[in-house]
């Protein structure tokens, strides 16, 4: 899930015009995601192919790594926000994070490492972004312009991550892949502390100048505490599942729902609330409205964007046929397709949009993400069409891939720039946290779904691929047969 970015890698004079932090953090997040996608190419081939994983059981930990990777930032922002302060919890997380990707090195120990990068993830990811803002002054103009940088730092590390990671994995051995993902990640926490100088009092708690002796003993402590908690937490886990096996997937989602749901709500009905606050408006109630119902359409999407790093994964490796020059193309390559496809027409799609807003042929936000599903579903045909030709014929070759993730990347610029957008423009101020954690939550159950969903409708002898043009383009359908009502429950403002 890359974020909307300029093509090429920013030139000195744009990083001049910004704050010099900017610098720091953008290579910061670089390696971070270098880390993140080189782990996340490599994850299900190694389940399959070193650990001897069912395919079942291989996409179910991925589709449980992968959401829960979306819900630990919920907590760890709000740790941050509350108590350590965004540059502490931020260093804190890339500790745990390289800790848990030298430990994917070592076999016996892939539930704490895949436990470490989800509690890492969560202190690391929501808190250098909102340092980013933290940068400017409050109207600074140049703040879009800095996170479009920031954001380039994010696809510059998703593209050379599987290639790097994935080659030396697939070809050296799979924990060099996972070492350098360490590696990338101890590189990003070196240039965090290294010139974190420059980043001013940005991400500091309120009257720091620097992180002080107690910060270091907190960072230390707390990331040593890691390993136990992790340790404590899949002997939870392990409780839980057993507890929850007997009951119907419907009914596992909603206690889900429930429990995250209660954990989104405490903080906004217990925290600390401003006495001068005005009650919701109908308006505001309206907004609430629409993004829950437009971010339970997105999960038919991310449900079949993320199988990128599970069942295409798979059909990379043994459905597709990699050979070309007498070289074998690492499975893990094609992860780079999608960076690279945003990186290029990310600019274009800015500037269609932009245009077509400003004629009298604008689309509401919704319309957008409809049209975005509705392409998802499209590249799911081409899927659907190589995986019948390849179960014939025998594997097939790459250029299917490639148009598959060209066409899902088109989805993605339709869909998630714009929905992103809408959730920070319609959220009431002060449920505009709680209101992004349901855009969040909306990501982790697809992602959790995309890694369950094959085992589930192989019970009924549903093909997935084409399981996934159906919910694809119908929740596309009806979001936009839903238009013109979530239309006027966003006032103009979608």
């Amino acid at each position: 899930m890359s974020a909307i970015v300029h093509p090429a890698v920013p030139a000195a004079d744009e990083f001049e015009r910004h704050p010099p932090g900017l610098k720091v953090i953008f290579f910061t997040e670089m390696w971070e995601r270098f880390s993140y996608y080189g782990m996340r190419a490599l994850l299900v081939l190694y389940l399959v192919n070193a650990l001897g994983y069912e395919r079942k059981d291989a996409l179910e930990l991925y589709g449980i790594y992968t959401g829960l990777v979306y819900l630990t930032p919920l907590l760890g922002g709000y740790l941050a926000d509350k108590y350590l302060g965004l540059r502490q919890g931020a260093v804190i997380g890339g500790l745990i994070m390289m800790l848990g990707h030298f430990a994917m090195a070592f076999e016996p120990l892939l539930h704490l490492a895949l436990g470490l990068l989800i509690l890492g993830n969560g202190f690391f990811k929501p808190n250098t972004s909102t340092m980013v803002g933290q940068l400017y002054r409050e109207h600074d103009p140049r703040r879009d312009g800095g996170y479009t940088i920031f954001y380039m730092g994010i696809n510059l590390g998703a593209f050379f991550s599987p290639l790097v990671a994935g080659t030396l994995g697939e070809k050296l051995g799979w924990h060099w892949g996972f070492a350098s993902a360490g590696v990338g990640m101890a590189i990003g926490v070196f240039t965090l502390l290294r010139w974190q100088h420059l980043l001013g009092d940005a991400g500091l708690r309120a009257g720091q100048r620097a992180m002080d002796r107690r910060d270091w003993s907190r960072i230390l402590a707390i990331s040593a505490a890691s390993v136990p908690f992790v340790y404590a937490a899949i002997a939870l886990w392990g409780l839980i599942s057993a507890a929850v096996a007997p009951l119907p997937l419907v009914a596992k989602l909603a206690l889900g729902f429930a429990v995250i749901g209660l954990a989104l709500w405490l903080p906004n009905r217990f925290g600390s609330k401003d006495p001068n606050a005005k009650p919701l408006s109908r308006e505001d109630w309206d907004a609430i409205v629409a993004i829950c119902i437009t971010c339970f359409f997105v999960i038919f999407f991310w449900m079949g964007f993320e199988q990128a790093g599970g069942t295409m994964n798979l059909f990379a490796d043994q459905q597709t046929d990699r050979h070309a020059f007498g070289f074998e193309i690492p499975a893990s390559w094609f992860q780079s397709i999608n960076p690279l496809v945003i990186v290029l027409l990310a600019p274009v799609f800015s500037a269609f949009w932009t245009k077509l807003d400003r004629s009298r042929f604008a689309l509401p936000v919704t319309a957008k993400q409809a049209l975005g599903m509705i392409v998802l579903g499209l590249g799911f045909i081409v899927l659907a069409i190589a995986q019948a030709q390849a179960q014939q014929t025998g594997k097939v070759g790459p250029h299917w891939l490639f148009i598959v993730y060209f066409l899902h990347t088109v989805g993605e610029l339709m869909l998630s720039p714009v929905g992103l957008s809408m959730v920070s423009k319609l959220a009431p101020a002060r449920f505009a946290g709680l209101l992004m954690g349901v855009w969040l939550l909306s990501s982790a159950v697809a992602n959790y779904l995309s890694g369950t969903l094959e085992h589930m409708l192989q019970r009924f002898d549903i093909p997935l691929y084409w399981f996934l043009v159906g919910s694809s383009i119908g929740a596309g359908l009806v979001l936009l047969a839903l238009t013109p009502m979530l239309k006027k429950l966003m006032h103009g403002r979608g």
